[in-house]
Formats: C-alpha cells, sequence, structure tokens
C-alpha cells in the first residue's frame, strides 16, 4: 500500500510524457498520413513546412483574403473587384449562390467566369430596384426543403460587370447578376 500515494503522485504526469505531436505527411504513394514519428521516419514529406522566427512575425503581404460572407453590398462588390485583381474565377465562383444548379452546369458556368476574367474590369455597378422605397430589392435564396419557396415580388437588384471589349470595337461587355439574401449574406445568383 506504501506505493500506492506514489503512484497517485505519477499519474497526472503521464499524459504529459505520452502526449507526442501528430506529424501530417503525404506519402511515397500520395496519400495523406497521420503519424507521431517524423515524417522522414516513415518516408514521407511533410505537408507543411516548419515556420521560421521570421516568417511568423511578418505581416502577410499578398492579396487580401476572401470575402466568405458579404455583409453588405460594397463587401459583395469589393469581392468582385478582388477575384478580378487576382483573375481568380474560383474566388468569384465563391460570391455566388449555387444551390439548385447541377454539377454540369457549375463547371460550366465556373469556365464562362474565366473567360469573363480574361479581360480587364472596368466597371462594378448595381441596377435600382423597381420596388417600393422600403423593399431591399435583395431576392431570397433558395427555399429550404421541404418548404415552398416565397413567391417573386417585383424586379430584384442585379450587379453589372462591365468588362473591355476583346472584338476591338470598344464597346464595354456587361454580365448581369441578381443579387440574392440567403443565410444573412448577399450573394451572385449565376444567370440561366
Amino acid at each position: 500500500m506504501r506505493w500506492l500515494p506514489t503512484i497517485c503522485l505519477l499519474l497526472p504526469l503521464a499524459p504529459a510524457l505520452a502526449q507526442n505531436p501528430i506529424h501530417r505527411c503525404i506519402g511515397a504513394d500520395g496519400n495523406p498520413v497521420f503519424t507521431d514519428r517524423v515524417c522522414s521516419d516513415v518516408q514521407a514529406t511533410p505537408t507543411r513546412p516548419a515556420a521560421s522566427p521570421a516568417a511568423t512575425t511578418a505581416p502577410a503581404i499578398g492579396e487580401p483574403p476572401p470575402i466568405l460572407c458579404a455583409a453588405d453590398l460594397a463587401e459583395l462588390k469589393q469581392g468582385v473587384v478582388d477575384a478580378f485583381a487576382t483573375r481568380d474565377a474560383n474566388r468569384l465562383a465563391g460570391l455566388m449562390l449555387w444551390g439548385g444548379y447541377g454539377r454540369r452546369a457549375v463547371v460550366a458556368d465556373i469556365g464562362s467566369l474565366r473567360e469573363l476574367m480574361q479581360r480587364p474590369l472596368l466597371d462594378v455597378a448595381e441596377t435600382a430596384p423597381d420596388a417600393a422605397p422600403d423593399d431591399s430589392g435583395f431576392a431570397d435564396g433558395p427555399a429550404p426543403p421541404g418548404t415552398a419557396a416565397a413567391p417573386a415580388t417585383g424586379a430584384t437588384r442585379a450587379l453589372v460587370l462591365r468588362t473591355a471589349a476583346d472584338d476591338g470595337t470598344g464597346v464595354a461587355r456587361e454580365a448581369r447578376y441578381a443579387i440574392v439574401r440567403s443565410a444573412g449574406c448577399l450573394w451572385l445568383r449565376p444567370a440561366g
């Protein structure tokens, strides 16, 4: 019974000794490997190199972070401008509400976004709704499954993207996207 108090004193130290960091690696076959050993011990490559002290203290320079949920129209417009600045069709697609679209339609639409982004962005403007002044003019997002969608009321606001013409005419091209409010965010609705 004398060893019982000693074990009780050493017991809290056991988890601290047993906790090794988990290393995230990519194996030779390309599959992820999670191990408590160093990646090189299991013939794998670390997924993230260890951060140097200079890298952790230096401010990040580069593109702004993507807008994941535009709370207002200004944020939505800025997200579009940022996507065009980096020529990132996926970033622009992230501002769109894709509910109800099939996979093929989404892939095709992202392809057309990629083509659209090859031309310089001239302007991002909104069209005003033909509705009552107290109405926001934003369309509602998709209804939850099993419920009826709200009926459409009047015209909705749209975001018009004007890009330079690539045919030498000098006439700007326009792409229109309805602005939809869903889950407290503003989204673009792809045409079609």
